[in-house]
């Protein structure tokens, strides 16, 4: 059964971050831009697990942990952008399962979320398999194949394929990319998903230069053809 994740944060990026990986990861995502509107959602959709920003206008993550926590006993892992003793103390006190500093590997904290997820005792998301144009990519198994025959791939290049064929017809910027193969994307290092991406092209397709499966959108990015 899917698991649902609530994610409250006033960064309209990291909401649309954290939504677009979680997705690619099996979980229904769910959203807030405050503590009072995350009361709301959170008793209409019931959350498996919330991952709750600690400063936000209108109400605070703390604030809201008090009012919820009166309510429903979900898991919750706190971000925040501050690393002070004393609010995490707070944090956990109020009934936190975990705690990620600002800022974040968007893999460490899913990892973070299936730890919690089994500490509490739920079962998680079966692992995905994609199947598109003859590739099939195994997330749990983490092999792929063309035609039935297995393709060699690195680990950066078989998450940029997952991420890509989890949305196929979506087009992700480069920074976008970048976030599913390594911790923290900088703007200097967006065109080494244009490496990986050529390596990846001469491992799948049969002509790299006009390929079938990764296009290229220029001046964006890249996706896979919905097809």
């Amino acid at each position: 059964m899917t698991k649902t994740i609530l994610v409250v944060d006033d960064e309209k990026r990291i909401i649309s971050l954290l939504k677009a990986y979680l997705e690619q990861q099996g979980f229904r995502v769910a959203t807030a831009l405050n503590g009072e509107e995350a009361i709301f959602v959170a008793r209409h959709e019931k959350p498996d697990l919330i991952i709750l920003d600690i400063m936000m206008p209108e109400m605070d993550g703390f604030e809201f942990m008090r009012q919820h926590r009166k309510e429903r006993e979900t898991p919750i892992i706190l971000l925040t952008a501050k690393v002070e003793e004393d609010e995490k103390v707070i944090g956990l006190e109020l009934g936190a399962d975990d705690y990620v500093t600002k800022p974040f590997s968007p893999r460490e904290l899913t990892s973070r979320i299936r730890a919690v997820l089994r500490r509490t005792g739920q079962s998680l998301p079966e692992a995905e398999v994609l199947r598109l144009g003859g590739i099939t990519l195994d997330r749990d198994s983490h092999l792929v194949t063309l035609d039935e025959a297995i393709v060699d791939l690195t680990p950066s290049e078989f998450d940029l394929l997952a991420a890509l064929m989890s949305s196929p017809g979506r087009t992700f910027s480069r920074l976008e990319l970048l976030d599913q193969i390594q911790d923290t994307a900088f703007e200097g290092y967006a065109r080494t998903i244009d490496v990986h991406i050529k390596n990846l092209r001469a491992k799948i397709e049969d002509n790299p230069r006009q390929p079938r499966f990764i296009e290229t959108v220029y001046g964006v990015g890249y996706r896979f053809a919905a097809r």
